[in-house]
């Protein structure tokens, strides 16, 4: 059998780091035409850069076969959830995007949310930044897949929910 005890202390390493303390964390809500989402953001800094777990809940689902239920999922550079009526996260802005790059390679483009009856969690890590870098940011969740090709923002759709980034 082979066995690698590397991985294991991996798993173990990322466990211990969830049950401490997030650095900054988001707590999300819906947009008026989407008021049953609702969830956190939970961010902890890490020598191998940020873990960000995701868990939330009233996301649209979808019920055509064959369809998924899969969700944009981006920091933003604005401090603030509010907007207007053609757009509820307006002062949301644009992705985080500090080095100026193309999408998806933006600093703010995540991995996208996998809804599962209207309920989505994720854990990632990137080092695309710091969790410290992001507190006054937005998070925002988008009504469609980003095709991770249209420029400036993947063709992500509406903003359906918005969080902004504190510290813990």
């Amino acid at each position: 059998m082979n066995f690698c005890p590397n991985h294991f202390q991996g798993i173990s390493f990322f466990s211990s780091v969830m049950t401490r303390r997030p650095d900054s964390f988001a707590n999300i809500c819906g947009s008026d035409d989407f008021p049953d989402i609702r969830g956190q953001v939970r961010l902890f800094q890490t020598r191998y850069g940020v873990l960000l777990v995701t868990e939330v809940f009233g996301l649209p689902r979808e019920y055509v076969e064959c369809s998924e239920s899969i969700f944009a999922y981006h920091i933003h550079e604005g401090d603030d959830c509010s907007g207007n009526m053609s757009d509820p996260f307006a002062d949301a802005m644009a992705h985080y995007n500090p080095d100026n790059c193309e999408h998806p390679a933006h600093a703010g483009d995540l991995p996208p949310l996998f809804g599962n009856d209207g309920y989505a969690f994720s854990a990632f890590l990137t080092d695309k930044f710091c969790a410290c870098e992001v507190i006054g940011r937005t998070i925002i969740i988008h009504r469609n897949p980003d095709d991770f090709t249209t420029q400036p923002s993947g063709n992500s759709g509406a903003k359906i929910a918005c969080g902004v980034i504190q510290r813990a």
